[in-house]
């Protein structure tokens, strides 16, 4: 679509066409439900928030004054409906995986979900890549919601920091401050958990997974395929975090070759640190 073309459909949407408004909201809406499940770790949260950031969104068009793009005040949007969702809940622990793993470990029922959506969904293969991402959504879950968007829009989905001020309606010295020490953080953590870049990390769930979904998968193999354990004896600690993004930056969470597995170990998770009651609520393959 051309610069002309686009511009075209704008102005019918600012004049009250959903038809063209749902035009350029398609542009963006993958990236956007990505960037939500990052922040809500819930398919069903995703769906509906997405739905409401659409409605409200075309309710207040008629407002979009353009000094931005129209995809970051649709971000800016869904952001707020996500902080209002989330400020209701408790941040997560550093240890929130071990703490699903305990739970999936001690509850057989959950283990065999875990076995029948590898076996029968769409989109359940195992790669480690991808529970790396899953391991950084949990990681970022650690943070102060603020600090949390600012990271994962301006590391994850490329937002420059003008289009985050905006979005958090912060100054460019405060939101610099929040991605150092979101990085800071985030950098820690890792450097305390990850078994894979550091031989005093506590948590090696992504081979110790691939040992039960790949089990005739060489496991150090596989690791050495990564370019984080490749990178681990040469970068320094924030060298391997910008690995990290880059290789998060590459997945969506939501349309990965395992999404469906991820989800549910995600779904284990969230119920371990309670931010779901029950752990056999609707679960739904993408």
């Amino acid at each position: 679509m051309s610069l002309m073309e686009k511009e075209t459909i704008l102005q019918k949407a600012l004049a009250g066409d959903i038809q063209s408004f749902q035009q350029l909201f398609a542009e963006f809406q993958q990236p956007l439900k990505s960037y939500l499940y990052r922040l809500l770790t819930d398919r069903n949260d995703v769906d509906d928030l997405t739905h409401d950031t659409f409605i409200r969104a075309f309710d207040k068009i008629a407002s979009f004054n353009q000094q931005s793009s129209l995809k970051t005040w649709v971000f800016t949007i869904a952001t707020h409906l996500a902080y209002d969702h989330l400020k209701k809940k408790k941040r997560w622990p550093a240890d929130a995986q071990d703490q699903g793993a305990m739970l999936a470990i001690g509850t057989p029922e959950i283990s065999q979900s875990f076995r029948i959506v590898h076996s029968t969904f769409p989109a359940a293969a195992y790669e480690m890549k991808e529970h790396i991402d899953f391991c950084f959504t949990c990681i970022s879950k650690t943070l102060p919601i603020e600090h949390q968007v600012a990271l994962i829009l301006k590391d994850i989905y490329d937002f420059p920091v003008k289009e985050i001020c905006l979005i958090l309606d912060k100054t460019e010295g405060v939101v610099k401050h929040l991605l150092n020490d979101s990085r800071e953080t985030m950098t820690n953590i890792f450097d305390h958990r990850c078994a894979l870049v550091n031989k005093n990390g506590i948590c090696d769930q992504c081979s110790q997974l691939n040992g039960i979904f790949n089990p005739k998968q060489d496991q150090q193999e596989q690791r050495m395929k990564l370019d984080l354990v490749k990178g681990s004896k040469k970068f320094n600690r924030a060298g391997l975090f910008d690995l990290r993004t880059k290789l998060v930056k590459a997945i969506d969470p939501l349309q990965s070759a395992g999404a469906d597995l991820q989800d549910i170990i995600m779904r284990c998770t969230r119920t371990a640190v309670g931010d779901v009651d029950n752990f056999f609520q609707h679960h739904k393959p993408q």
